[in-house]
């Protein structure tokens, strides 16, 4: 059962039977979670009571994920201590959130950081601060702590009954296919090192330090599928790489992706390491926690959690927004303010946004987004091929496949593990998506996942003891073609007022940790010039 409408009859299926089906393990327990859909709901609905309370602050920031925390963080780096964080979640953290059992700590999403290159200079900063990167964050290669450094195997592939070591499939190819992948390494190899005509790297991180030539910024009115057939690239494990990458890093099909975004996929990866390969990624049992506490920590007690923003005003004195916190509304005034929050719910908040700008931030399209957390009470059975890796990739399958969280603890020996399994939901419109992670319980995508994975791990149902299920039906702005450089998304990143600033990952066109990072860090210097 590899297909996308196989899933969803075994979810439909479970959901109707309301157990495991008959032959089968019981269901584990576990939870059905996700972002906090009442406080969102009651944004929708409208209708918050007058303020009862007036707290004053030099800066607000609404929004506690990366953008907001790298705000906060870069605030506090220029010696600025009159900021509060808001955020509606009961922790912060966003996309980089994760868990704890008393195993092991792990991701509820984003779970790597590439190895930053030089453009990515408030990574690299981030990254000395916190004791990773050792020596000079200018370097060339930095040295990096081996805590850190993804552990090898980095990553396997299932396909045909067996495990293959890294992401491209190899076994049984003809010669015309290795050929052609052979040629599309060279292609990507040589688009790593080329410039533009302004000088610039066609493909950078920050995405925003990438090349202006009108040439290549062309690409993205086209389909990355698109691209790959223009280029002679017919090859199925090609193909099947494109679309993972895209589903992977966008939560969308290759054929709805711009070309620019999936060539960035593999082009800007740039960064090297004094003691690592350059494609060795930076992680943590937790995946992209460890960042985002190491952002919150300059923050500390000025994030406020729990705290739902219903409207914004301003005058000529301040910016002031009135903030549900439990049952009562507190009015923060600000003499700015950042929205570090998705730009799509600015426009329900602020009555006075201008009408083009409203219109660019309501024309954003969000991927929605699954992820599972499967604990294990020991190893599951392995099928052959190339052993346990920390990212373990499906070929033909729903899932993207799992990583596991102790990979990095490899040495410990410990009794058991967890599993995190992903799922773009990019087979389905993203509102067709937001209305499965709604509709559906938890139990109908726990037989779906464990269906999934008996394929490889034939005991797996024997070995799990909680199963939770994490729902985010607007986990990233969809990078379609178009949307880049075709002036909705530059109008918001050129955006300037001088109490608003804006700052989110959405005014990249697409979800990476450097990217929310960049643009909470302009956002603060907005403020502070």
């Amino acid at each position: 059962m590899t297909s996308r409408r196989a899933f969803l009859a075994t979810v439909g299926a479970a959901a109707l039977a309301g157990c495991a089906p008959a032959g089968k393990a019981a269901l584990p327990p576990g939870e059905l979670l996700g972002m906090n859909h009442t406080l969102g709901h009651r944004l929708r609905d409208g209708g918050l009571p007058p303020a009862s309370e007036t707290r004053r602050t030099g800066v607000l920031i609404v929004g506690g994920g990366i953008s907001g925390l790298a705000a906060g963080w870069w605030l506090a780096r220029q010696g600025r201590d009159d900021f509060t964080i808001l955020e509606m979640e009961v922790e912060p953290g966003g996309n980089s959130r994760g868990g704890q059992s008393p195993l092991v700590a792990y991701p509820w999403g984003a779970h790597y950081l590439l190895l930053p290159g030089r453009e990515a200079e408030y990574v690299r900063a981030l990254l000395a601060e916190l004791g990773v990167l050792q020596g000079d964050p200018a370097a060339l290669r930095p040295t990096y702590d081996e805590r850190y450094l993804c552990a090898m195997p980095q990553e396997r592939i299932y396909r045909n009954g067996l495990w293959e070591e890294g992401l491209l499939p190899q076994r049984g190819l003809s010669v015309e296919e290795r050929g052609q992948q052979q040629r599309f390494h060279a292609r990507m190899a040589e688009l790593k090192q080329a410039r533009g005509g302004d000088g610039r790297r066609l493909f950078a991180i920050p995405m925003a330090l990438s090349s202006r030539d009108a040439t290549w910024r062309a690409l993205d009115r086209l389909s990355f599928r698109q691209w790959l057939l223009d280029n002679g690239f017919t090859a199925p494990t090609l193909h099947w790489l494109a679309n993972y990458a895209c589903r992977d890093d966008y939560g969308t099909d290759y054929a709805q992706t711009s070309a620019w975004a999936g060539l960035h996929y593999f082009a800007s990866r740039q960064g090297e390491a004094a003691n690592a390969a350059p494609d060795t990624v930076l992680t943590a049992p937790d995946g992209n926690a460890w960042l985002a506490r190491g952002l919150a920590a300059a923050a500390g007690e000025r994030i406020v959690c729990g705290a739902l923003v219903g409207r914004l005003e301003e005058s000529k004195a301040a910016i002031t927004a009135d903030v549900l916190i439990g049952e009562r509304v507190v009015r923060y005034e600000a003499w700015q303010l950042v929205w570090a929050a998705p730009l799509f719910v600015l426009p329900r908040v602020w009555a006075a946004m201008p009408g083009e700008l409203r219109t660019a931030a309501l024309a954003g399209d969000y991927a929605p987004w699954l992820t599972a957390n499967l604990h294990l009470a020991g190893w599951p059975e392995e099928r052959y091929g190339a052993p346990p890796a920390w990212d373990n990739v499906f070929y033909d399958s729903p899932g993207l496949g799992y990583v596991t969280a102790t990979h990095q603890l490899i040495r410990r020996h410990l009794p058991g593990t967890v599993f995190t399994y992903y799922r773009a939901l990019h087979d389905v419109t993203p509102a067709e998506g937001r209305r499965l992670l709604r509709d559906t319980p938890r139990m109908a995508w726990a037989e779906g996942i464990l269906s999934e994975l008996e394929r490889v791990h034939p005991d797996i149902r024997q070995r799990v003891t909680r199963l939770d299920v994490f729902r985010n039906g607007h986990a990233m702005r969809r990078p379609v073609p178009g949307s880049l450089f075709g002036g909705g998304r530059a109008l918001l990143a050129g955006f300037r007022h001088p109490r608003l600033k804006l700052a989110h990952a959405d005014l990249s066109g697409f979800s990476l940790f450097e990217e929310a990072q960049y643009r909470g860090v302009l956002a603060a210097q907005a403020c502070l010039g």
